[in-house]
């Protein structure tokens, strides 16, 4: 397994490379934001430990423009402690974010928790017949053409296709994605359902979205 440092302190940089390697990893350095990013994206690395304040790009461009492409791990490995920083980096997409000074068997305990996190990370895509859906870049298409759903649509579509050949009830369903308990006197699902069909399945002769009667919707090229 092969992990990139990004931290431009020169004596940072080497301890960590020098700690990774000693505990069975390969590691790569990069010792300023633009360098880092290139070598993100041009080499696959199971996780990325990534400085915020760094030369040539901050850590928030770099991880910025990393989650634009794919969703490797990345733990922020910074000085900056404020509350705020943190928040801030999660949001863009950080999956742990630890303080300096450190220590380096925190570290390591943590980059394995991300790393037996990975993996079990999910497909890049998922498809059926000519349906794709791309979760990293919330991209829908089927038969070729892009199909612009909502967030929660997204997220319907998302789960019935991780799911696709079972029949998922209703109250299944509002857990997953509106997190909430579900109201048989609500029709939120079915709401969502008709809305996700009138754009995934009216405008094709083949139809993937399927009731289940008395249980509720599955996706599938037969039901």
């Amino acid at each position: 397994m092969t992990i990139l440092v990004i931290e431009d302190d020169v004596k940072t940089g080497d301890y960590l490379r020098k700690g990774l390697l000693e505990s069975g990893y390969n590691a790569d350095l990069a010792r300023n934001g633009t360098d880092g990013l290139h070598m993100a994206l041009e080499h696959d690395y199971e996780l990325l430990i990534l400085d915020v304040m760094l030369p040539g790009m901050d850590g928030w461009q770099v991880l910025a423009e990393v989650r634009r492409v794919c969703d490797v791990p990345v733990i922020f490995l910074t000085a900056r402690d404020q509350v705020d920083d943190r928040i801030r980096g999660l949001r863009l997409g950080a999956d742990d974010y630890l303080v300096k000074p450190f220590s380096f068997t925190e570290l390591v305990l943590r980059i394995r928790t991300l790393l037996r996190r990975g993996a079990a990370r999910e497909p890049d895509t998922f498809e059926l017949a000519d349906l794709r859906l791309d979760p990293t870049r919330r991209k829908v298409m089927r038969g070729g053409l892009t199909i612009v759903l909502t967030n929660k649509e997204f997220l319907l579509l998302h789960l019935l296709l991780k799911r696709q050949g079972e029949a998922l009830s209703r109250t299944m369903i509002a857990s997953e994605v509106w997190d909430m308990n579900f109201d048989s006197d609500t029709n939120v699902v079915d709401v969502a359902i008709k809305r996700l069909r009138a754009k995934v399945d009216a405008p094709f002769e083949h139809k993937l979205i399927h009731t289940v009667r008395s249980i509720g919707y599955m996706l599938a090229e037969q039901p």
